[in-house]
Parts: C-alpha cells; structure tokens; sequence
C-alpha cells in the first residue's frame, strides 16, 4: 500500500527525471518535502521495494522503473492543457475545409511530432463498410480507359484498364453495363468475390470475347478494398536523447520504423488513450507507445506517439485526444 506521501514522492520523482534525465537523490528532495535526508532515503527505499523505483549503476538516486511509469501514468498523472500556440497551430489544420480527412490527421501528426520531439504514427484505412455507389469508365484512347470507382462514404478510387486489341466497343460497353449493374451496393472487402462468382458467369454468358475482357476488368477492380496507409514522422528525434547514444540499440529501433510490416502492429482497434511503457510495446524496453483509434466517414486507423520510457505522457495524451476530438466532429 503507497501512502499519499510516497504517492507525491513517485510524482516528484518520475516528473523530475522526465525533465532532466538524470537520476534523482535524496537529497535534491528534503527541500521540497521539508524532510531530512533519512526520511526521504527510507521512502525511497520502500518504493523501491514496491518495485516502483530502482537504482542505476552509475549513480546513488533512482530512477522510475516500468511499474513506476505505470504507477504514475493510471493513478498520478492528469493531461495537461494545451497551450494557445497548440490550439491555434492544430486548429488551424482542422477548419481548412480544403483537407480531406486523411490529410488533416498526417499534418496535425506531423506538427504533433515537432512539438513534442517524438515520433509519429498514422495507421489510415478506409473501412470495410464503404459500399460502391457508382462507377464511372472514361475512355483515354482505342484501347485504355479508366475506371472510376465512387464510394457511399464519398471515397474515390480509379484504376486503368487495358482492353485487348480485336475487341469491339460493344462488348467492352455490355461488359461496363454488367459490372455497373452487379456491383452497386457491394462493400469494397467484398468486390473480388462479386467479380469472380456473379460478374463472370454473366460476361461468359452474354459477350463473346468474354475471358479477355473479364480479365482486363478483373485486374483493375479487384484490388478495390480497404487499404492501409502508413505515415512515420519524427524517427531521428529519438537521436536526440541520451537513452540513445548507443548506435546499435538506435539502428535496432529505426530499421524498426522501417518496417511497415512492424509498425502496422501498432495499430489500436479499441477507443480511449492506451499507453504501453518499456517492455509492454514490441520496439524496445527504452520506448513508450501512446496510441488511440479513431472513426469517421468511413475512415478508420491508428494515431500513435513514440518516445523514451521518460516521455511527457500527460502532454503526449492530450494532444492525442485533441486530434481525436477533432477527427470526431
């Protein structure tokens, strides 16, 4: 059980060498708690045993531990208010009504990353509830169009087709008419199969160059989906503080970032803030991980923030939930 001394005593500590990164002594806390050495000493010693703090090899003060982040994060720490210059700097992205939503979330995230000196994430992907309204095919010449694909959502998507030579144009437009009619209303994660098990039959039914032209819009509509994005900013930020200066565990952790495989693992299906320190996160025991899922129109991903274990995590939360907000309204 921490007593509401002890629990003041984390706070000084974990804010303190967030700051400084330094290890924190005794003696750099009587004056604030207008106790003597000893008492802080003995404190110290008791949160160590709570497995809070712990010691490092090269100095006599603490330094939090994993659980002590933890500590501080669930039960000390409160987000902090946003600056005016915050506000106004992050705002500004939100009401440009030029920006679709996708972009707003990169430019605020990177602006994020410049104000906090973390890395930053973005998971983006259209949902699988976007639903095709309408499709649009614009010829280019003899034999190349377009196909434009418009969601319920208002996404848009084109892709180019070739049609085989010797093709009469009305095949290729009984062909257009067909897809048209069987994939309205069927969801982006479900195109393929429509084409494959409904278009197809149709087509090899009704037109007479029917694999040739099947295949050409085959190719250029199957691939219609749910897509995931991914977005890093910030990544030579971590050079900058002192857990870092070994090149090995630093080259470790930004060929990490450069795999987007890795860091689609970051992604966060649930709502809320969630904060995962030193060996709950799959980077590294040195890193801190703060992310939240958002929702809206269609669009869906993962925001995240990457730093050290001593990160501002009450500045880092607020300024994830301020770009949630704003992607929520």
């Amino acid at each position: 059980m921490i007593t509401d001394r002890q629990k003041k005593l984390l706070k000084t500590i974990v804010e303190n060498y967030i700051k400084t990164a330094r290890p924190v002594s005794s003696k750099a806390l009587c004056k604030r708690f207008k106790c003597s050495s000893a008492t802080i000493r003995n404190e110290m010693a008791s949160l160590e045993g709570l497995g809070l703090l712990q010691k490092t090899h090269t100095s006599s003060g603490r330094v939090p531990s994993d659980n002590g982040y933890r500590y501080y994060v669930d039960n000390i720490m409160k987000p902090e208010e946003l600056s005016d210059e915050d506000v106004m700097r992050l705002g500004q992205i939100f009401s440009n009504n030029s920006l679709v939503l996708s972009d707003a979330i990169s430019k605020s995230m990177e602006i994020v990353s410049e104000l906090t000196n973390y890395t930053a994430i973005v998971l983006g992907r259209s949902s699988d509830d976007n639903r095709i309204a309408k499709v649009e095919v614009v010829p280019i010449d003899n034999n190349k169009m377009i196909a434009i694909v418009i969601t319920d959502k208002g996404h848009v998507e084109n892709r180019n087709v070739t049609i085989p030579d010797n093709i009469s144009k009305d095949e290729v437009k009984r062909v257009i008419e067909i897809i048209d009619k069987l994939i309205i209303g069927v969801s982006l994660s479900d195109v393929a199969k429509v084409l494959e098990f409904e278009v197809k039959p149709v087509i090899d039914k009704a037109v007479k160059q029917h694999e040739a032209l099947y295949n050409a819009f085959y190719n250029a509509f199957s691939d219609f989906g749910p897509k995931q994005s991914v977005m890093v900013r910030g990544t030579s930020n971590l050079l900058k503080e002192p857990e870092f200066d070994d090149v090995d565990k630093i080259r470790n952790i930004l060929n990490k970032f450069d795999d987007h495989d890795f860091i689609r693992n970051i992604k966060e299906d649930d709502d809320g803030i969630k904060v995962y320190i030193g060996s709950e996160n799959q980077i590294d025991e040195d890193i801190s991980v703060i992310k939240t899922y958002f929702y809206k129109d269609g669009e869906e991903g993962t925001i995240a923030l990457v730093g050290p274990k001593r990160m501002e995590y009450g500045r880092a939360e607020a300024l994830l939930n301020y770009i949630k907000e704003n992607i929520g309204r």
